[in-house]
Order: C-alpha cells, then structure tokens, then sequence
C-alpha cells in the first residue's frame, strides 16, 4: 500500500497547489464482488442521498465520518464491495459531502462499476465544483467508457491545478494521444473501406526456421496430435510459429464468416454438452478445465461463452488454443463474442498490448476482425439460450431479431447488439440503469417473459464473478457461470463450468479452484493510462 501526505477526507480548492492523488495499491477486482441485492440498496442509497429524501441530512456528521473511516479501511484491504456498503451509508448520514461521493467512487471503479463511479463523480462535483479528485474520478469512469474526449476535457483540468503530478500528466497526454488517433481513424473512415489485414498475410514467406523444435501444423491441417502438442509447449511456455498461429487465426476466420449471428446446437439424448464462462486469460485453469472434463472432441463438446482474453496474461495462449480446438471440431466446439473481444476492451485490459509484445501489431489487428465475426449466441435444442451479457431493453425481442443482429464491428453502446454483450440481471423486477454504464440490469420478470416469449426453458450468461462460479437466479431461469478461479489473483472464486444431457437438458454444475501458474501478474500487459486505476 503506498502512502501519500494527502488525506482522504481533505477537502482542496483548485485555486490552490493540491497534493498528489492518493494511490492505494491496485487490485484487479470486478462488479461480482458485490451481490445483487448490495447494488440495489446502494443504487437507492445513492438516489434518496442526492435529492435529499430519506436521509439524516447534517444531523450525524460524525457517525458519517466514522462510516467514512470504515470504508477507508476496507479499501485498503482491497474489500470494495463493503467500502462501497460504508461509503453509502456516510453519504446517507451527510449527502452534500463531495468528498465521501469521490471516495465510493474510486471503490466503485475498482469493481468496475463504472456506471455508478461516473454518477458518484457527477455528484461529488455537484456539491464542490473545486474538488479535483472528482475530475480525476469523472476522468477514470470516462476513459473506462470508452469516452476519451470527455475525460481529456477533466484531466486537462486536473493537470491545471496540479501541474507537477507526474500521473495526470502521463493519462492526459496517453488519453490526448488516443483522442487524436481516434480522431484521424475517424476521418479516413468516411472516403475509404478499411483493407482487411488477411489480404496482406503471406503465410508462404513465413520460414519456420530449423531452430524451431514446437508444434507444427501439417499440410493436412490442424490435427489433435498438433492440439495436444500446442498444449504441451504452451504449458512449458514455450512460443507458438507465427507463420502456424496466423494459420490458425486465418483458418477459424473462415469458418465464424460462414457462421449465424445466433447458432443452433443439437445435443442428442443421453449426449453430454458442456458450458464454459469466462477465462480472461488463465490458461492453466483452462487446461485444468480440460483435464477434469477431458479434451474437446466429437463426443465431448464444448461451448465457450465469451471473454477469452485480457486480465490474465496468457491471452494469447487461450486464444489460440480455442481458435484451434474450433478449428479441428467446428461442429462440435463453440465460441460466442463477450464485451472484452473488442479494441477499447483489449486496449485497456492488455490483450493488444500481449499480442504485440510476443507477436505484432499485425497479429492483433487480424485478432481484431475475426472478432467481430464470432457468434453472439447459441441456442441448445431450441430451449437454452447462451450469451455472454444478458437480456434487453425490450420486452419484444425474439430470437428472430438476434439473428438479424450485423455482428461485424465494434459492439455499439447501445441496442440489441450492446444488450447481449454487457446487460447483467438484478432481483428486483423491472429494468434498471447498468452498473456498469453499458447495457442494462433486468429483473425476474423481464427473463420469465423473455423465456415465455421465445419458448425457452432458461437463459445461461456468464460476465460475472461468482463466489461458486456459478449462480442459478430469477427462480433458475437466468443461470451464471464463470469459469476463471481466483479471478485475477484476487477474488478467491472458484471456477465453473455447466454439464447438460440432451435427454432433459438439467444444468450440473462442476467447480474447481485455481491452479498454480507462472509468476506473470495479471494485467501485465495492460496500458498504462489505465493501470493505476483499478
């Protein structure tokens, strides 16, 4: 934990020289670590403290303060879930403190609920126009958002009033950056089609030189003696060819073009299917996966249901294990798009930075396109719905309408298309604001009509950590899995993965915990303008 001269509870003037941000040490964490019913209650907390209604306006301010120092103390610990709990509580204790508004807002960054840190930094700033870590803040949720203009408007202010703090400086010129080259990728986008990067890959003038003793792909094509080798190698970690993993990449192109936006599965009775959430880069649970549940095969299929990449460190060698196992067995072994196969995901969370670290800029931008052309649901004998995010803004959605959905680009901020990959769902009924600033929350009601609608006995999603790896919610209808234990070095989950029968479809969860792995921390290739937030 690293130590800074400012207090937290400081109130500061941007007329005046500010001490440097506080900057607690970084732990990866995420949304999960707060339960449902949690986020409700500090959704209200938050509501009924900014206008005023049901709260103890100015009458405790010292109980405030103590609750303020509770959750200090939390965060410390990395216990952001209860420092978000506390932080609440002192807001609905004395509501026009800015300072306990940026405090729960960092928390709030910290779990990626950046939905709410972004209303927390609006809401610090609206009662002391002149506090700078709320511009800071408001600058984080930003960025996280994807929306660098605004935050290079609120650290170019931060940077103002603190002209020597060297890690304002580094985010605002690193955020200046980006805007201007998001700027110009914008402007040559409206004369010309972009190329794709397949057209200038030579797989021909790729020597494998004779010093190389890994895998190799014959000309028959990919095989699972080379799949097992791939594994071999990628455990003793050793490197891939490049000439043999954009083979890889180029071949599992082909096969997502000439797949639906939503894909049907038919599991045979008495056949098993197995269901697997996100991996994020932990490579050595996903081979712990297989060796509980056995390599992917004819008789053994798999559906990977998003978020293969980024956080964990060894994106590249997940990636490319499951592009090659989609390869050998493209009828039996699926993969549906999650929110983090895109560029602003890969950009901050490090799989970009990976690929260009151990292969090239080439590589990624080639990872890049078939991305977008990865399914973004399946269907499992008409009556399981798979996708990685969630339900929709409308009660009038069919499956019809997601296999209408363009799937080939960025995921959008809005619409179907956005829903499926970042919505999550809450126990209240109804519909509510996302907690993480994209997509929506949706409760009991919207998935029992969403199933009655589509004639689904119930909906699997994966997104979110679970202490289990699993959860089974609205009445067992909206089920939860997610399968990278120990998220992140830090969460202590456990992993999941859902086995059905095609017989009765009945969803058996198995659940393991994390297994050793080399000593690269996650996020170690992430950016550096996002590093020190989160």
């Amino acid at each position: 934990m690293s130590s800074s001269t400012n207090k937290v509870n400081d109130v500061v003037t941007l007329s005046g020289t500010l001490p440097k941000e506080t900057k607690p040490e970084v732990k990866s964490n995420d949304v999960h670590n707060l339960s449902l019913k949690e986020q409700h209650v500090a959704q209200q907390n938050n509501k009924s403290s900014t206008d005023g209604s049901n709260s103890c306006e100015g009458l405790h301010p010292c109980e405030a303060e103590t609750f303020k120092n509770d959750a200090n103390e939390h965060f410390k610990r990395g216990e952001y879930a209860e420092a978000v709990e506390k932080y609440s509580k002192a807001i609905n204790l004395d509501p026009k403190n800015a300072v306990y508004f940026a405090n729960r807002s960092i928390a709030y960054l910290r779990m990626e609920c950046f939905g709410y840190a972004l209303n927390d930094a609006n809401d610090c700033l609206q009662r002391d126009k002149n506090y700078v870590k709320g511009y800071y803040r408001r600058a984080a949720a930003f960025m996280a958002l994807g929306k660098f203009k605004q935050a290079l408007q609120d650290f170019e202010t931060v940077v103002k009033v603190r002209p020597n703090d060297g890690d304002a400086k580094c985010k605002f010129q690193e955020c200046k950056k980006i805007t201007i080259r998001l700027a110009f990728e914008k402007a040559i986008s409206v004369d010309e089609v972009k190329k794709s990067t397949a057209v200038d890959i030579n797989l021909e003038a790729m020597t494998v030189e004779s010093s190389y003793n890994g895998p190799r792909i014959a000309s028959t094509g990919i095989t699972a003696d080379f799949m097992s080798q791939l594994i071999e190698s990628y455990r003793e970690r050793k490197a891939l060819h490049r000439r043999y993993a954009y083979q890889i990449i180029l071949e599992v192109k082909k096969i997502f073009e000439s797949n639906p936006t939503l894909v049907d599965i038919d599991v045979p009775a008495q056949s098993k299917f197995t269901i697997c959430g996100d991996i994020h880069g932990q490579f050595y649970d996903l081979l712990n996966i297989f060796q509980l549940n056995g390599l992917p095969s004819a008789e053994n299929p798999y559906l990977f249901n998003g978020d293969f990449v980024d956080r964990g460190s060894f994106s590249v060698e997940c990636i490319l294990t499951l592009f090659g196992f989609k390869v050998l067995y493209p009828q039996h072994f699926f993969m549906a798009r999650g929110n983090h196969e895109s560029m602003t995901m890969n950009q901050m969370y490090g799989f970009e930075g990976e690929v260009k670290a151990k292969y090239t800029q080439q590589m990624y931008d080639l990872f890049a396109e078939v991305f977008n052309l990865i399914p973004l649901a399946h269907c499992i004998n008409k009556k399981v719905l798979v996708m990685h995010g969630g339900l929709f803004s409308s009660d009038d959605v069919t499956l019809e309408d997601i296999r209408s959905i363009d799937r080939n680009r960025q995921p959008p901020d809005e619409g179907l298309m956005c829903e499926i990959l970042w919505s999550d769902p809450m126990p209240a009924p109804g519909r509510a604001p996302s907690k993480r600033g994209v997509g929506i929350q949706f409760g009991p009601d919207i998935t029992e009509k969403f199933c009655k609608k589509n004639c689904l006995d119930y909906v699997v999603r994966s997104h979110e950590v679970k202490a289990d790896g699993y959860e089974a919610a609205h009445d067992g209808k909206c089920i939860t899995v997610f399968s990278a234990p120990n998220y992140c070095d830090s969460m202590g989950n456990k992993g999941a993965y859902i086995i059905l029968n095609g017989s009765d479809l009945k969803p058996n969860f198995q659940t393991y915990s994390e297994v050793p792995h080399p000593d690269v921390k996650p996020m170690a290739y992430a950016s550096k303008l996002f590093s020190s937030f989160w």
